[in-house]
């Protein structure tokens, strides 16, 4: 099951065409995977420690300023220390761009792999019905 976050375009987000600049969809997808977290994790982020360790988008056409933005994640499958996260960015109802994100758990020290913890296992699984 997809976890949807509504995005204001903030006028710093806009280039010198008045599109929301390519570089700013990364930050929306960090605001939707957040969210995902907050929404389907259900614990403080000081319980364990993870990086992103791949990022892809695909833009399909540019976000216009006066659009309504929402971008949507879900998480297709579960690797043993690492979190697949796909997002589908909409504007105006239109899809216009997707994006691929994989979440890696470390350890205390961010030095080594580290599997993903049982419980926070366990909320993906249910959430996303797998």
């Amino acid at each position: 099951m997809s976890v949807t976050k509504e995005i204001d375009v903030r006028y710093r987000d806009l280039d010198m065409l008045a599109h929301v600049n390519n570089a700013v969809i990364a930050t929306y997808v960090e605001e939707a995977r957040l969210h995902y977290l907050d929404t389907v994790f259900e614990v403080g982020f000081d319980e364990f420690t993870f990086v992103i360790a791949h990022i892809e988008i695909d833009f399909e056409r540019p976000i216009e300023a006066e659009e309504s933005v929402a971008v949507t994640v879900e998480v297709p499958e579960l690797g043993t220390s690492s979190v697949p996260m796909r997002y589908e960015i909409v504007a105006d109802g239109e899809r216009v761009a997707t994006a691929e994100t994989t979440l890696v758990f470390l350890d205390r020290r961010g030095e080594e792999t580290v599997p993903i913890p049982d419980d926070v296992r366990e909320r993906i699984k249910a959430h996303e019905g797998m």
